[in-house]
């Protein structure tokens, strides 16, 4: 099962909210940073690294000498990362999304296959469980094309089997980062809080998701603060609350010392516990209703 753990905005505890689960997961499992522009996931994991390596995607070549100009490959591209300008093809490889249609569609097979390097992934192991991990190279303008290297990566690792279990720390926020990293996900775990701010990002969150058609709850963070607009909402847009943790000091001085805060005491051990089974129990409701 591949489990994501998402958010609408940055800064809701989506990342704690992974290390907790991840730490105290009964089953075999490998924990997945996809927040590939700021990952901080092995900030509290602490795996070894056993790998690194550099991710590369393919963008466009163009031999000139060969070319007769004929625009096809500029009129298909609609991130315009290829332009013809009279008898002079220009690329621009930042903006390219690397389909690799220019390629196809060159009558003259003028354009030939060349590489940008996206960032690095690296591979290790935490407890006695799996982590993979992406970082986004300075200066690279599209994390979606690491995210797709590292999912590609998660399904060709030979230690991580079809029973192993999957723990996604998504990029927060509703843009494509975003969708690119939940998309293959069987369960969506929002993590949100009770403030106007939390409301309006979970809100877009809901929303950007719901065509993803995959089942999805909430966990409240710093539940306590604020009003009940947050719950109101849950109700009516039917997204079960699975877990709440409360606004405590020491919640926050242990995050801030890169702690676990599952391991802080009994009783956050007791919730993330709990909060695994309302996961299984949302997963398990969500293939009662398909066979229905």
């Amino acid at each position: 099962m591949k489990i994501s753990i998402a958010s609408g905005k940055g800064g809701t505890g989506k990342t704690m909210v992974t290390a907790s689960l991840a730490t105290i997961w009964r089953r075999p499992l490998v924990a997945v940073d996809l927040d590939v522009e700021e990952p901080n996931l092995h900030l509290f994991l602490k795996p070894s690294i056993s790998d690194q390596w550099a991710a590369f995607m393919e963008v466009p070549k163009v031999d000139e000498s060969r070319c007769d100009f004929c625009r096809q490959c500029s009129d298909l591209c609609q991130f315009k990362a290829i332009s013809v300008l009279n008898s002079v093809v220009m690329v621009f490889t930042e903006m390219c999304h690397g389909c690799g249609g220019c390629i196809a569609v060159c009558p003259k097979k003028a354009i030939t296959s060349d590489h940008r390097m996206l960032g690095e992934i690296s591979l290790g192991t935490f407890q006695t469980k799996g982590f993979l991990m992406g970082r986004l190279r300075v200066g690279e303008s599209m994390s979606p094309p690491l995210i797709k290297k590292v999912l590609e990566e998660l399904s060709c690792q030979k230690i991580f089997s079809d029973k192993t279990d999957v723990l996604i720390d998504a990029p927060p926020g509703v843009s494509c980062p975003a969708v690119s990293a939940v998309i293959e996900s069987d369960v969506i775990v929002l993590v949100t809080e009770p403030t106007p701010f939390g409301l309006f990002d979970l809100r877009l969150a809901q929303q950007a998701f719901i065509p993803l058609d995959k089942p999805m709850g909430v966990v409240i963070n710093r539940a306590g603060i604020g009003n009940n607009a947050i719950y109101q909402f849950c109700k009516k847009a039917q997204l079960p609350v699975l877990a709440e943790i409360p606004y405590q000091r020491s919640i926050a001085e242990a995050y801030s010392k890169g702690l676990v805060i599952a391991r802080n005491s009994k009783k956050m051990s007791n919730l993330f516990f709990q909060l695994t089974k309302a996961i299984f129990r949302l997963a398990a409701s969500e293939l009662k209703v398909q066979h229905a």
